[in-house]
């Protein structure tokens, strides 16, 4: 056992069965806190892979995407992940909580990306959240002795999500279409991918958007006209989430009593929008789903508004109406590129490090966020909420509607960071911050307060991910 090993001994943090590996296989290793900032190319992501022919054991750096198709060609196989269940309870046999990408963990064979031993030290998972195992490429090397090389991964510097190029997007959905139909379009974009029209009950709720002198009269009729609205709305206000007194006996009484005017009508126009485009039938393992995610940003988004400046607040209504709708672009890629959808959710299972903008650039050419934005743009949605969807993504945006994007890209950030949502995981930046004018330590307050009411929302969504 190597010296640097034994200086671990008293006080390591990593499970007791890697450490026993580490020590019996004499590789030398030093601690590394994840918290640190660390070059994504010395950073292995191990990958637990299956077929009808088994499972295989897959290393490549946090650089590159690993492309399922490149990985099929070279090995002749249709892998795909392996489900949650069964690599937790190979995880749990060794108390582990993340899979190390240490080939001697498994009895299954291993295949690595030849480009990860181009760094001088690895850093590897240690199986606990929050730290990392450095090894020297040379001792890392030793445990390859039966794995298979080959390049399978595509370098992330290949791919470049349109993050700030609104314009751009018309031709490249367009482009996306026209590569993944194989004939030449023709038509304009809207007949083309056959976007659904806007609901009627939609078009409803955005006349009363506008107008200052609707009433709640106007808010109720409309709601009732759609039978499973109104039964959402009152199921709203009677949940526990906002702890009303009595009974809810009517879709007026929810307006009055408890949940406001302002808050139905954002509401009603969310969940008519979202209910127009179904849910796909697949998705990515893991994965939280889609009226989750829309109602617990939305809840957080609400409580992030609150806590900035009444100056600098923009429309509360209309920022919570951005976070129900921050995530349609998903639905829409399942409705348009249905045949490609599930490929789209096979590399997103094996390619957790990434944001999903780079798994889709790759695969199609474009994102959600641009499609969903122009979806709002077709449906003649307001211009705070194109712009909260196009650029949620872009911590830095300060262009027209800032706020509306920056709140949606900070609530992302913080329910990712307490497990809810998929990708990569990080601080949040502090320019973000400042641009709301909003504390670090209010922003968790606000997901904090959401966080403690998990069992409420998850009441309040859930026949919402059925339909």
């Amino acid at each position: 056992m190597s010296d640097a090993a034994l200086a671990q001994s008293d006080t390591a943090r990593s499970p007791a069965a890697i450490l026993q590996l580490l020590a019996r296989l004499g590789i030398a290793y030093r601690e590394v806190s994840e918290a640190i900032a660390l070059p994504l190319a010395r950073r292995v992501q191990a990958c637990f892979l299956e077929d009808a022919g088994g499972t295989l054991l897959v290393l490549f750096p946090q650089n590159q995407l690993l492309d399922l198709g490149r990985l099929g060609e070279l090995t002749g196989r249709h892998l795909v992940a392996v489900a949650p269940e069964r690599l937790e309870r190979m995880l749990g046999k060794h108390h582990l909580a993340r899979l190390p990408g240490l080939p001697p963990i498994t009895s299954s064979p291993c295949l690595y990306d030849e480009r990860l031993l181009q760094e001088p030290h690895l850093l590897v998972e240690s199986g606990v959240p929050g730290t990392l195992l450095e090894i020297a490429t040379g001792d890392f090397r030793n445990l390859l002795d039966k794995a298979i090389a080959g390049r399978f991964g595509i370098p992330l510097e290949a791919i470049h999500p349109n993050l700030d190029r609104p314009d751009d997007d018309r031709a490249e959905i367009t482009q996306a279409v026209h590569a993944f139909t194989a004939r030449r379009i023709q038509q304009r974009l809207e007949e083309t991918i056959e976007i659904p029209p806007l609901p009627q009950t939609a078009q409803k709720i955005i006349k009363l958007r506008v107008d200052p002198d609707a009433t709640v009269e106007d808010i109720t009729d409309v709601v009732e006209t759609d039978p499973a609205l109104a039964a959402q709305v009152v199921s709203w206000a009677a949940s526990p989430f906002y702890a009303a007194p009595g009974k809810i006996r009517s879709v007026e009484d929810a307006i009055v009593r408890v949940l406001g005017f302002d808050l139905v009508i954002n509401l009603a126009l969310g969940l008519a929008l979202g209910k127009t485009l179904s849910l796909p039938k697949d998705h990515p393992q893991k994965a939280t789903p889609y009226w989750n995610q829309a109602i617990y940003n939305a809840a957080v988004i609400d409580g992030l508004t609150r806590a900035m400046p009444r100056s600098a607040r923009p429309e509360t209504g209309l920022a919570y109406l951005g976070g129900l709708l921050h995530s349609i672009g998903y639905l829409v890629l399942a409705h348009i590129f249905p045949p490609h959808f599930s490929l789209i959710c096979r590399h997103l299972e094996v390619n957790p490090h990434l944001e999903h903008s780079q798994v889709e650039q790759h695969l199609l050419g474009i994102t959600r966020e641009q499609i969903g934005a122009w979806l709002m743009r077709a449906w003649g949605m307001p211009e705070e909420i194109y712009t909260a969807l196009r650029f949620q993504h872009d911590p830095d945006y300060s262009g027209a509607c800032a706020p509306y994007a920056n709140l949606v890209c900070l609530a992302t950030h913080l329910l990712r960071n307490n497990g809810i949502g998929s990708g990569p995981v990080g601080d949040i930046p502090q320019a973000l911050l400042d641009r709301l004018e909003i504390s670090h330590t209010r922003a968790e307050d606000a997901v904090r307060r959401v966080l403690d009411a998990e069992a409420a929302l998850r009441e309040l969504v859930s026949n919402l991910n059925t339909q």
